[in-house]
């Protein structure tokens, strides 16, 4: 088998892997934030500041997610480019 056709499916299969745990922590991180958010509404010794700094923190969180998993999908992305380049090149 082509060492290049060997890499790509390394790479693609290292992909599906990490979209399928990234997607498992996020309903996982998604209901432990609904979790507490209904403790916190249950909670009324917290000051609404306190609140509100969780609230944020949790936003602060998701951005952090985001950022992530767009950062690792456009790494994915220029793997898959580079592949498609050398594809392109020997075919040439």
């Amino acid at each position: 088998m082509n060492p290049k056709q060997v890499a790509r499916q390394m790479m693609h299969f290292n992909k599906i892997a990490f979209d399928n745990t990234f997607d498992s922590m996020t309903v996982l991180q998604e209901q432990m934030e609904k979790m507490i958010g209904r403790y916190l509404e249950q909670s009324f010794w917290l000051p609404a500041e306190g609140k509100t700094a969780i609230s944020e923190w949790a936003k602060a969180y998701k951005k952090g997610r985001t950022d992530f998993k767009v950062a690792v999908d456009d790494n994915y992305r220029k793997v898959e480019d580079f592949f498609d380049g050398q594809d392109k090149g020997n075919n040439a």
